[in-house]
């Protein structure tokens, strides 16, 4: 609780004990009207405040001009008729103000998660100069390849590379998970971590600006700005809704009794001011106007808490209409950490073989060849190799000691017009040809990440109605993995472009207003695709400017199983923005005709407004309530 909502709760509590104490006492008279007054005002004052403010700026039509006619009205009409009957207009703004804390305390609670997360900003770096000393230094003004040293419980202010030590580190606020993870020298290091065991020292590897921590920052700032059109539709109505029943209430005070004046001779003026005024305090559009917003921003919080950074509450609003779900293979389905399975020297020796494939595949960053790397580092002769042309899709051409060597797969040798025999192996197969003779192949598999084959199943299971994968790997491993996780449909020896393609194709199929498509890859070589779709979702996001940047929603670890928690909160986020919706309109609307018709009093308007907007806050709070 801040100090502003303790403020409101102390005046609250303040305003209820004198105002049991006058229904007490019951003073009458100038005396009672004073004391009543003051009771009002100490309670309503900032209703008033922002009311005349809203006047001023020429935007006076809101939820603080409705309650500050409606209680103002009910004070002159007590002195009108005088009864000194003021209680209900204290009754209105108390009741209403007991509301307008239940909601930004709700508020406060939701936005926990948010800041929890905004708490990783790292306040300081600890510089290792050239003697060896440390000096707090701001972390914007550390340049890239610079030493620091980040002691235990501190937060690490920088992405970077560990050089020295070994530590625990706790990515709770990016990833969602509580397991801290080991880290030692040569190991990556992201911002945002915190240091749990050991002093390590780190060379950084980007500019604070570019680091995993800022890049985070950046996001969850302007994930509230991104409305979801939901969220739209209630602004819209509520500065069409507000005018209208304010003069629905002149109308509702005047046309009456003046009709009833010329039927009748009699001039009932006071009955009809206070139809008008409990008119008006039924129709304030808190319910909706608080409720809808916090629920989704409840909901973006929840996410957060499990990992899930969603840019958006229009992301978290199309999320809950995802029918199709497209998922790259490498990186996303699969664990992507390649290993070398098999070697098959055709007209070579073996280590002949092998030593083509390093020096080819040492110019390559993409995985497959990353692995080739890991898996023979202990070669150490160089050739010359130069006129390196890496081929898309395909592989690598080259000059090693003046030959021409190729290394891919079976697109690259039918592009060369190499005679070859196809592999039976399952995995992703790098044929080897030089001076136009194929020397054989190697077979280098993927592992099917953890949780894949379940995820898929409860994505069927919450509504999502078909799964495809794409990969730019051969048909034969494209479509083992497929069968074993168990996606609808699959296309393989796939392009970039042709992902594009595919996607195109599926988002001119939907029905484009109950239907979304989502793209979930690694975010860096599916960024045209991720922004393409419908909702892009970005898998083992950590240190992945290009995933940041191009994704809707970004998974803070790899961990597939994230995507149904996301679809569960969408859902169950979506589900009640509407049941919001239909209470608050449908208790209003009876209640503003039985005001109109004169059987609804001041008490039934007060639960029309501050009890439909308490019930409203409470059903939104639930969305903060998801479990994985």
């Amino acid at each position: 609780m801040n100090k502003k909502q303790k403020k409101n709760l102390i005046r609250i509590i303040i305003a209820t004990l004198a105002v049991i104490a006058l229904e007490i006492f019951k003073p009458a008279g100038i005396v009672g009207l004073i004391l009543y007054v003051a009771v009002y005002l100490v309670i309503g004052y900032d209703v008033l405040i922002k009311a005349f403010k809203g006047i001023k700026n020429k935007q006076p039509f809101d939820e603080n001009l409705l309650m500050a006619i409606a209680t103002l009205g009910a004070i002159a009409l007590a002195l009108y008729e005088r009864s000194n009957d003021y209680r209900e207009a204290i009754a209105v703004m108390l009741f209403y103000q007991i509301g307008e804390w239940f909601q930004s305390y709700a508020v406060s609670k939701s936005r926990k998660n948010i800041t929890d997360l905004m708490d990783i900003a790292p306040e300081y770096a600890n510089l290792v100069n050239e003697d060896g000393e440390t000096e707090e230094t701001d972390p914007e003004d550390v340049p890239v390849g610079s030493t620091i040293l980040c002691k235990p419980g501190e937060k690490v202010p920088i992405d970077g590379i560990i050089v020295k030590g070994n530590t625990s580190v706790d990515t709770k606020a990016l990833t969602g998970e509580s397991v801290p993870s080991f880290l030692e020298e040569g190991n990556e290091i992201y911002s945002g971590c915190i240091n749990l065991t050991g002093a390590i020292e780190i060379k950084t590897t980007k500019e604070y600006a570019d680091s995993t921590v800022a890049k985070v920052l950046e996001l969850i700032e302007e994930a509230s700005s991104k409305k979801a059109k939901t969220e739209k539709f209630i602004t819209r109505f509520s500065r069409v809704y507000t005018p209208t029943v304010v003069y629905l209430a002149l109308a509702l005070m005047l046309l009456p009794p003046t009709v009833i004046y010329f039927m009748t001779g009699n001039f009932q003026i006071g009955t009809w001011i206070y139809r008008a005024l409990t008119f008006l305090v039924i129709s304030c559009p808190c319910a909706l106007v608080i409720s809808i917003p916090l629920s989704f921003f409840a909901g973006i919080g929840c996410a957060g808490k499990h990992g899930v950074l969603i840019k958006g509450s229009n992301y978290l609003e199309l999320l809950a209409k995802m029918k199709t779900v497209v998922f790259d293979k490498t990186g996303t389905l699969t664990k992507g950490n390649f290993t070398v399975t098999k070697i098959v020297p055709v007209y070579s020796e073996k280590e002949e073989l092998i030593h083509l494939v390093t020096h080819l595949e040492k110019f390559s960053d993409h995985p497959v060849a990353l692995s080739v790397m890991d898996a023979f580092d202990k070669i150490t002769d160089e050739c010359d190799v130069t006129e390196i042309e890496e081929i898309r899709g395909e592989g690598i051409k080259a000059l090693v000691n003046g030959e021409t060597a190729l290394c891919g797969n079976r697109k690259l040798m039918d592009r060369f017009g190499i005679s070859f025999t196809e592999a039976t192996e399952t995995g992703t197969i790098l044929y080897v040809a030089v001076r136009e003779r194929y020397m054989g192949y190697i077979v280098i598999s993927d592992e099917i990440k953890p949780g894949v084959k379940e995820t898929l199943a409860k994505l069927k299971r919450t509504g999502v109605n078909k799964t495809v994968m794409l990969t730019g790997d051969v048909k034969k491993t494209a479509e083992a993995v497929a069968h074993e996780v168990g996606v609808d449909e699959f296309h393989a020896e796939l392009l970039p472009q042709d992902k594009v393609s595919i996607v195109e194709g599926l988002l001119k199929s939907r029905n484009i207003d109950k239907e979304t498509v989502a793209f979930v890859g690694d975010g860096i070589n599916d960024a045209p695709v991720l922004t393409l779709s419908d909702v892009g979702i970005a898998m083992g996001a950590i240190g992945s400017d290009a995933a940041i940047e191009a994704a809707d929603v970004v998974l803070m670890d790899d961990d597939v199983r994230k995507i149904a928690t996301a679809l569960k909160i969408s859902s169950k986020c979506l589900r009640i923005v509407k049941e919001n919706i239909v209470f608050a309109i449908g208790v209003k609307v009876i209640c503003l005709i039985l005001g109109a018709l004169g059987l609804a009093n001041m008490w039934l308007a007060v639960f029309a407004d501050v009890g439909v907007m308490v019930i409203a806050v409470l059903n939104a709070i639930r969305t903060m309530f998801v479990k994985e």
